[in-house]
């Protein structure tokens, strides 16, 4: 065990320091993972490597990705965008429409595309009022990272968890005659909206702004509310029999998702008479988020196999005890906390499979539900990584949106809202969870 935790540190380091080359890195990490197994030195073969893939869930974001970049280029996210702000009465209202609305994008787009829809309006509207750009596009940052644990397709996390502990898309609204974790991050967006609002008190200017934006194509929004209504349809079918059919039964979520972006890039390139429209598509697949969580599939496999995750499960059960409350405050609180500094992906990869052992172990062994310790750990990790600059994707879209346009930010500015938004989304969030969860 103690080799396979040493090279699960050696990649975790290796990816801090590192971080354009993360993919790399977790391939390289799996492969070595693979070579211990073939040799013998663990129960774990590159067939059991390539098995442990979960390649719905690879099929779902490469598919949502490139939906995604035919609806930010049909221009219908600024004109909805510029819909709402004609609707609101000054600055301060129009802040909080914005990051209303990258939070409501976020549930269903990821949260960096939603960065990238949204940003552009915040910063022309930053340049009619003569106010920073850098307060609004922050905003409209920690916001879509909020709601990306809202729903099943919002964020590489949720789909993590929907995948891992068999979750539907209606599961993340009801589940098992209960409330959902969406709710929960609803409390949580409420609770950040007043700070926000607090934050943006004195910006009373009036607004003046017009809806300019010209939908150059309606049918990729068709295909993303498609998208979502068919992985709701998808989640119904009942399981087949035969090898072939429940193979296809597992990717089914996956292969919608391709499916509807496949017709989209199709029709794009029928429509253009070339083929510039697939090539804009793959360029703006994140392949390195693909790669990544290919190889972490794999790397956390091998350390499964290797023994450590449930040696670790057990470290968490003997500092919590038996008491279900301070495991969940444990594991939020650690989620926050290491979210702020380090990528949720991989941390949520590895720490799903750890919460379940937890989850197991309690009442002396017996075990009982791991639902409210999942959500606690995604609404912690989704949430933490709003404390700081480096802590989400979103917000080094964002920073970096800022400084091609000559604006600097410092981290103080992004501390002043990260902080308190943070605090105010977690908090409610996380009791609500417990609640609803954690006394049943």
């Amino acid at each position: 065990m103690i080799p396979a935790l040493a090279l699960f540190a050696l990649t975790y380091v290796l990816m801090l320091r590192l971080p354009q080359e993360r993919p790399w890195v977790a391939l390289c990490s799996a492969a070595v993972f693979i070579a211990l197994g073939e040799v013998g030195i663990y129960d774990f073969s590159l067939g059991a490597a390539l098995r442990a893939v979960d390649y719905n869930v690879l099929l779902m974001m490469a598919g949502t990705m490139g939906t995604v970049s035919l609806f930010i280029e049909s221009k219908m996210p600024a004109r909805l965008a510029e819909m709402l702000i004609v609707r609101v009465p000054d600055v301060r209202w129009a802040v909080c429409a914005l990051a209303l609305f990258a939070g409501f994008v976020s549930a269903f787009v990821d949260n960096v595309a939603t960065v990238l829809m949204v940003a552009p309006v915040g910063l022309a509207i930053a340049r009619k009022l003569k106010i920073s750009p850098v307060p609004v596009l922050i905003a409209i940052a920690v916001s879509s990272n909020l709601q990306g644990a809202a729903t099943l397709v919002g964020d590489t996390t949720s789909i993590l968890l929907g995948s891992f502990a068999d979750m539907n898309f209606f599961d993340f609204f009801w589940m098992r005659g209960r409330p959902g974790i969406f709710w929960g991050v609803e409390l949580g967006a409420l609770a950040s909206m007043a700070v926000l609002l607090w934050l943006f008190r004195r910006e009373t200017q009036p607004v003046t702004a017009k809806v300019e934006t010209e939908v150059e194509d309606d049918v990729p929004a068709a295909l993303m509310l498609l998208t979502v209504g068919l992985l709701i349809a998808a989640s119904f079918l009942p399981q087949p029999g035969g090898d072939v059919l429940r193979a296809l039964y597992e990717l089914r979520s996956g292969l919608v998702c391709m499916g509807l972006c496949l017709f989209g890039v199709v029709r794009a390139c029928l429509r253009a008479r070339s083929a510039k429209p697939l090539g804009r598509v793959v360029r703006e697949l994140d392949r390195d988020t693909l790669l990544l969580l290919f190889g972490l599939f794999i790397v956390i496999a091998g350390v499964r196999a290797a023994g450590v995750i449930d040696a670790a499960a057990a470290l968490f059960h003997a500092i919590a005890g038996e008491d279900p409350f301070r495991l969940y405050l444990l594991l939020v609180a650690v989620s926050v906390v290491l979210s702020a500094f380090i990528d949720n992906i991989p941390y949520v990869a590895a720490m799903l499979p750890v919460v379940q052992g937890i989850a197991g172990l309690m009442n002396n062994g017996a075990g009982m539900e791991p639902y409210v310790f999942y959500f606690g750990l995604l609404t912690g990790a989704t949430l933490g990584g709003n404390l700081t600059p480096i802590g989400a994707s979103a917000n080094i879209a964002a920073i970096g949106i800022l400084r091609k346009n000559g604006e600097a930010v410092a981290t103080k500015d992004f501390l002043r809202i990260g902080v308190p938004f943070t605090l105010a989304a977690v908090l409610a969030g996380a009791a609500y969870l417990w609640l609803v969860w954690g006394r049943a």
